[in-house]
């Protein structure tokens, strides 16, 4: 794969993977001989080759095997073997079985339903359409073909994703909308967390907790007693995980976070990632004038070089009003992205987990 961008090198999705391990294990099946390599047209646009890391037949079945290559992206499954075995079917058209390793879907609210092998719509179509165009330049038009999809390490490499949440068990997703892996691409990153809204609005839940990561969630947990599927790490996507509760139907939100990230939300900025958005002390400093700051803490906080300074300074100097008034911006920030569609708390919470602040105030 060529540079990405910043010079970074792109990958190839498990879904694009498994489309060339599937294409190998069939072309071994038909012809009766392995093969080293196979070039599939990715949804993309481009075509590319794949090497084979394992091809087999025997009289009944195909198999085949890909290294996925996630070029610089930091990816659980970079590494993984995807493996693909393909056997002859009665009907026509191509059907998906679940190999050791790929999870199985057990709640409504992703793309497949449940009961079925987590294997995308967009690499099903991509592995439907390679089945398909080698069964035509073999004159085999028509015939049916079971692929089974497997990925040995995918139980063990499940655990670092978002799966076990979202109700897939046993394995990993074979996913991939381009074929191609972005390096360090958000939209996956916001796609994992939309796809967990959903699960949760599937479920009938219509509150949410939301929390930039896996410690703020912890801390959340003490604080408010729903059920696991409530509570949505957003990462740094505030706005769009607020739009996406309020499409998928969500009633009532709890946007919990620390100060680093609120105080960038509550500043204006829907995506509070360090690549998109600053820390604003002059924004902080006025918040503490409002509050009747004195002009020697007011000068302190827009000399600060972190907002959990700022949090210290406030508490030493009996400020906390500053906190309430924080909520309230972000409060009001949030209602100008999702207006009255969603009743929406917001609470700042401390290192230790304690509650500096709520808006509105219970």
């Amino acid at each position: 794969m060529g540079p990405a961008k910043d010079n970074l090198r792109s990958g190839y999705t498990t879904g694009a993977c498994a489309a060339a391990a599937a294409k190998g294990a069939l072309l071994a099946l038909i012809d009766r001989r392995p093969v080293s390599e196979v070039a599939i047209r990715l949804p993309a646009g481009p075509v590319v080759a794949f090497i084979l890391h394992a091809c087999t037949h025997t009289e009944t079945d195909g198999a085949a095997s890909v290294i996925k290559d996630a070029g610089d992206d930091p990816d659980a499954t970079h590494g993984a073997e995807i493996c693909a075995r393909v056997t002859w079917a009665a009907e026509p058209g191509v059907s998906f079985r679940r190999g050791v390793g790929v999870g199985l879907v057990t709640k409504k609210g992703l793309p497949v339903p449940p009961g079925e092998p987590a294997i995308n719509p967009a690499p099903r179509r991509l592995i439907a359409e390679t089945v398909a165009e080698v069964l035509a330049a073999k004159g085999l038009a028509g015939r049916g073909v079971v692929v089974e999809i497997a990925v040995p390490r995918g139980e063990e490499l499940a655990r670092k994703t978002f799966n076990p949440r979202l109700g897939i068990v046993g394995g990993i997703s074979i996913l991939g909308t381009t074929g191609i892996v972005v390096p360090y691409s958000t939209a996956a990153w916001l796609a994992s967390v939309t796809q967990e809204i959903d699960v949760a609005a599937a479920q009938g839940l219509k509150r949410l907790v939301l929390t930039v990561g896996a410690r703020g969630e912890r801390l959340a947990r003490a604080l408010f007693p729903l059920p696991e599927e409530a509570f949505v790490q957003i990462g740094p996507f505030f706005g769009d995980a607020l739009r996406h509760c309020a499409r998928a139907g969500i009633e009532r939100v709890i946007l919990a976070a620390m100060i680093g990230k609120l105080s960038k939300f509550a500043a204006g900025n829907e995506s509070v990632h360090s690549t998109n958005s600053s820390q604003d002390f002059a924004f902080l400093a006025d918040t503490a004038r409002a509050v009747g700051a004195d002009t020697e803490l007011v000068e302190r906080i827009g000399r600060a070089n972190t907002a959990q300074e700022v949090a210290e300074m406030v508490g030493a100097a009996g400020a906390g009003g500053f906190f309430g008034v924080l909520c309230r911006k972000a409060w009001n920030f949030a209602a100008t992205l999702v207006g009255t569609s969603l009743a929406l708390e917001v609470c700042l919470t401390g290192q230790g987990g304690e509650v500096l602040g709520q808006y509105p105030v219970p």
